[in-house]
């Protein structure tokens, strides 16, 4: 990058495609707002083709001079250990980002840079909760440079090349993903309830749709429903069929999703930093140094208890809202679906002295779940009671089965809670159905608080927040004894130890 040094640069034209296809991309994102044009414009001119052709031609031309443009007003360049970016045609953008500032350096490359090895670099700081800084398109050469660069900033110039060849001799693998596994992780996932979630607005039109093509099958759907030549088991079964068929169908695109994600998936190590890659058609690359590492985090849901699997995170810095998702997350690296065995494994690389495993967990008071109850009770019987003054006796029983419901998870929420805490790290779980286990060191508490509601008062109970550069983990209805402990715990070995949390 040395020849580079200073001088403003172009990206390469392939840039162009990025702009283009991020233009229908971002088109895409705000399509339901467009909808309603659509439709008008679609009644107005679908029975003149001419029109359709000359509207799709100047849409295509209109994202091609956008592509065009953006490409034109791009540039960057690298000068004293910080990067420039200038972009935008009409709204300008000016980023000047200094090398300390970058915690995080990500690769991107989607599947139309691969026939040129241009990848895109994502730049993240631990003091902004998006993305800092994207360069659309650089050379894979260019860009593994730069990351080396950005990485070593500190060390000792003369020594930069010695130590990126070390760094890729040592790279060792860690773990790797097979098909199968993601088929596994995509099944158990819970990408199924969120494209039906996703699909909720449609519902109507999408079984208008059903039925119209079940009746173009020769079934009259309407006589059918109506006729009472069949049992009662007989429409049962039938209905259940359809059920399966549907979630079958789902549990496909819950798995395509998990194995578009996660495909080639591998986690290596070079010295102090873990790198990750993945994706089918866009790959991503993610490094993260040893020291950056807030979180080890174990997540199972229901069936992934059942199959003896979990989902291992890794949280860093800044593990915000915006920037988490299973392919992309600046502020975690995930490895989906391994079994508890390699779990451990990695967690006993990451932090050998780690007992997530085989630590001992103390419960919370119970009287959290006494709490809860009580709230749902006051929300939902009198309802009930109402219900029946105005005979209504259905919703009258749904209101109480609701409660009942909802005590039953209460309780079952209760049982998951549980905290320890030993020489080194502090430990929590909790959970649902399923159940998360959550380890990270006492040094790197940034902030502790406790609280005490007039509730919690009375039985000498608290709840406890620490506060992590990823984000804060509270600990509700334990003993006050136990939390000021903790508490003075955490303060005394930050104090004392002074170990830098990054």
């Amino acid at each position: 990058m040395t020849n580079y040094q200073g001088q403003w640069l172009k990206l390469s034209p392939v840039a162009i495609i990025y702009f283009a296809v991020q233009f229908v991309k971002d088109v895409g994102n705000n399509l339901i707002y467009l909808l309603p044009a659509i439709l008008v414009g679609y009644n107005q001119f679908s029975e003149n083709g001419v029109a359709i052709i000359s509207g799709l031609a100047a849409l295509l031309l209109f994202v091609a001079i956008s592509a065009l443009l953006k490409f034109y007003f791009y540039q960057y360049r690298l000068t004293d250990g910080r990067v420039q970016i200038h972009s935008g045609v009409f709204q300008k953008n000016h980023i000047d980002l200094p090398f300390e500032r970058i915690q995080n350096v990500r690769f991107e490359q989607p599947i139309f840079y691969r026939p040129t090895n241009h990848v895109c670099m994502l730049l993240d700081t631990a003091g902004s909760s998006k993305l800092e800084a994207k360069v659309i398109a650089l050379s894979k050469e260019i860009a593994e440079s730069l990351k080396q660069e950005i990485l070593s900033h500190k060390t000792d110039q003369t020594s930069n090349a010695e130590t990126e060849n070390t760094e890729a001799e040592q790279e060792h693998l860690l773990n790797a993903r097979s098909v199968r596994d993601l088929v596994i992780h995509g099944l158990a996932s819970n990408r199924i309830w969120i494209v039906l979630g996703a699909l909720a607005p449609f519902f109507n039109s999408i079984s208008e749709k059903f039925i119209a093509g079940i009746e173009n099958l020769g079934v009259d759907v309407d006589a059918l429903m109506a006729s009472s030549q069949y049992a009662f088991w007989q429409y049962v079964l039938f209905f259940l069929s359809i059920a399966f068929i549907v979630i079958a169908f789902m549990a496909l695109i819950s798995v395509l999703g998990s194995v578009i994600t996660f495909y080639d998936f591998r986690l290596t190590r070079s010295n102090d930093r873990y790198i990750r890659r993945n994706g089918f058609f866009t790959r991503h690359e993610v490094v993260m140094k040893l020291s950056r590492l807030q979180m080890i985090v174990y997540q199972q849901n229901w069936l992934d208890r059942i199959l003896q699997r979990v989902n291992l995170k890794f949280e860093q810095l800044g593990a915000s809202a915006d920037r988490q998702s299973a392919g992309t997350s600046g502020g975690k690296i995930m490895v989906p679906s391994v079994t508890l065995g390699e779990a451990n494994v990695l967690a006993s690389d990451a932090w050998p002295e780690n007992k997530l495993s085989v630590i001992n967990y103390h419960p919370v008071s119970k009287r959290l779940a006494i709490r809860n109850t009580l709230i749902a009770f006051w929300l939902l019987i009198p309802l009930a009671i109402a219900f029946i003054y105005f005979d209504q006796a259905e919703l009258s029983v749904a209101a109480g089965g609701l409660f009942i419901l909802t005590t039953g998870l209460v309780i079952l929420s209760w049982k998951r809670w549980g905290y320890a805490m030993d020489e080194q790290f502090i430990y929590i779980r909790k959970g649902l159905i399923g159940v998360n286990y959550r380890c990270f060191p006492i040094h790197k508490v940034q902030q502790t608080q406790l609280h005490q509601s007039w509730f919690m008062r009375r039985f000498q109970l608290c709840s406890v927040r620490f506060v992590l550069a990823c984000g804060g983990q509270t600990l509700p209805f334990i003993k006050r004894t136990t939390g000021e402990k903790y508490i003075d715990t955490c303060l005394y070995q930050v104090e004392t130890l002074r170990k830098s949390w990054m």
